[in-house]
């Protein structure tokens, strides 16, 4: 009997809370709600101040726009399939989430890297920072990986849509990888091998590059005694940052490579996470950390309160 390769799917993420799955809508869109007002606020205050247009800023600003832009890319029709139980995708839009979704987390990898460059210059190069920082400089470090991520995340995706599936049920909220990977008929392993590649390719090396940078920098400010050591405010609040997506990354792509007791619905919460945690604390990490966005945000809340009704 030959097999038949379903192009249309559904995304039954939760599918075991049953009666109670809709009540997910809440919490998934106040969260929602967050990510996308406190993004927006913090890359108005970037663009509105003319102080907050150095390379650092940019940077924090670029990633406000990823954050900004991938709960876009899966939480709408989430938040319709909690409520209407519309879950129906079809191939090609699966194959265009999954590629939107795994370059924005591509990119905010990249971007991490980015800031983690900006701080060794500041820092341990402080002669050379203008130098090496300008804004045509930092295009030319950011093009390359941007370059990198693309073409490996068009190499899965592309994969992927080669697959004959045997199953239009993905056990997920969202287009994942692996997640849809698993329903194909026959050897996948090019596919999972490809999946690691990637994987090692954006995530390992550029966090080996961030580790490799902060262990300079805090080694140099350790050498040059206390009067540096407030320039480390910035390099704690973008740690911080990297703790929460390089953790939230490694287990939303180990929970789908390797055995484990999480139940489905486990799975899903924490995958759904990686994407929508780091959106929401993202800016207020950087909002209450960094001294002047914290400045200029007051400023704009000060503006807004005394308006006349």
């Amino acid at each position: 009997m030959q097999n038949i390769s379903f192009t249309q799917f559904n995304l039954n993420g939760f599918y075991v809370l049953g009666e109670w799955r809709p009540f997910l809508f809440i919490p998934y869109l106040l969260m929602f709600i967050l990510a996308i007002v406190a993004n927006s606020v913090l890359l108005y205050v970037i663009i509105a101040n003319r102080a907050l247009h150095s390379p650092m800023f940019v940077l924090i600003g670029l990633m406000a726009v990823v954050d900004l832009s991938a709960p876009f890319i899966f939480v709408p029709q989430m938040l319709l399939s909690f409520l209407f139980d519309w879950k129906g995708i079809s191939l090609p839009g699966c194959l265009i989430q999954m590629f939107c979704l795994h370059y924005s987390e591509s990119c905010q990898s990249t971007l991490l890297l980015c800031m983690a460059l900006d701080r060794y210059f500041a820092i341990c190069k402080p002669l050379f920072y203008h130098e090496h920082m300008q804004i045509t400089n930092i295009i030319k470090f950011i093009i390359v990986p941007f370059i990198r991520n693309a073409i490996l995340i068009t190499t899965i995706v592309s994969l992927a849509a080669r697959l004959t599936y045997c199953s239009n049920v993905i056990d997920h909220c969202f287009c994942e990888h692996m997640a849809l990977v698993h329903l194909a008929c026959g050897d996948t392993s090019i596919n999972s091998m490809v999946g690691l590649l990637t994987a090692f390719l954006i995530l390992i090396v550029d966090f080996f590059f961030i580790a490799v940078s902060y262990v300079i920098i805090f080694t140099s400010v350790l050498k040059s005694g206390s009067t540096h050591f407030k320039a480390l405010n910035t390099c704690i609040t973008h740690i911080i940052v990297i703790v929460f997506t390089i953790t939230f990354a490694l287990i939303a792509f180990l929970l789908y490579r390797i055995r484990n007791n999480f139940s489905p619905s486990s799975r899903v919460f924490l995958s759904t996470m990686y994407v929508l945690f780091p959106s929401c604390c993202n800016p207020i990490i950087y909002g209450l950390r960094t001294k002047e966005i914290r400045h200029h945000f007051l400023k704009l809340f000060k503006k807004i309160n005394i308006r006349p009704l």
